[in-house]
């Protein structure tokens, strides 16, 4: 009766060499656009993670007043203030239109194109009146007297976080409602059809998934705290 023998783990540099072999092909299988994109956001993790660091640790270390987000960010409706209640629309625009764009990349995998493409052009929309939105909410704090480098309701840093951070996303959600229209309009026009291959709806996801995520951070740290 034969018997069979297992073959022992490698071991030392060839277990090393073999390992490294194996992540190189586990690797292959993914598709170039993807890995690029999420290097893409790890590096603009880093970015956005000095910059609320940052933040953080001016606040901490000012001895001003740092203004109350409630009174700075509040709108005058009905002869009342309403704290925060044009930040709490503009962060449910941004997480309804994750909903949207997770949809469009279900449709395109199913290579339907006509929803593929309206579902992305309602996440741009939404994403333009977000932009929208940030624009008025700038115009109305500048013409308060808010500026990068002072700030009559207490600490003049208050102005040179609040314009570098939603400045910098904001930029990031323009970026990305202009990429939306690209793709929707090469999903509409059948660009892909003759591939096959949709991951460019997906990869476009992933990035306007984490302009949302990135939101939510800064909504967190910085109107409610």
């Amino acid at each position: 009766m034969a018997t069979t023998q297992s073959t022992p783990p490698t071991s030392g540099w060839t277990g090393l060499t073999h390992d490294w072999a194996s992540d190189k092909e586990a690797f292959k299988q993914v598709p170039w656009g993807k890995a690029m994109m999420w290097i893409f956001l790890l590096s603009d993790t880093f970015v956005f993670s000095c910059f609320l660091t940052g933040y953080m640790t001016v606040r901490m270390g000012t001895t001003e007043a740092w203004p109350n987000a409630s009174e700075v960010f509040a709108l005058h409706i009905a002869g009342q203030d309403v704290p925060l209640i044009l930040i709490a629309i503009m962060t449910f625009i941004l997480i309804t239109s994750s909903g949207t764009m997770a949809m469009a990349v279900n449709f395109g995998y199913r290579r339907d194109r006509r929803k593929t493409t309206a579902l992305m052009l309602i996440t741009a929309l939404l994403g333009a009146s977000f932009v929208g939105m940030q624009v008025f909410e700038w115009s109305k704090l500048i013409a308060e007297g808010v500026r990068p480098w002072g700030n009559p309701m207490g600490a003049a840093q208050f102005g040179a976080c609040f314009f570098m951070i939603t400045g910098f996303h904001g930029l990031h959600v323009s970026i990305g409602v202009i990429y939306l229209c690209i793709v929707a309009f090469k999903v509409l026009r059948g660009d892909y059809e003759h591939t096959g291959k949709y991951e460019i709806v997906e990869i476009t996801g992933l990035y306007w998934h984490f302009v949302d995520l990135v939101w939510v951070f800064i909504f967190a740290l910085f109107y409610l705290w």
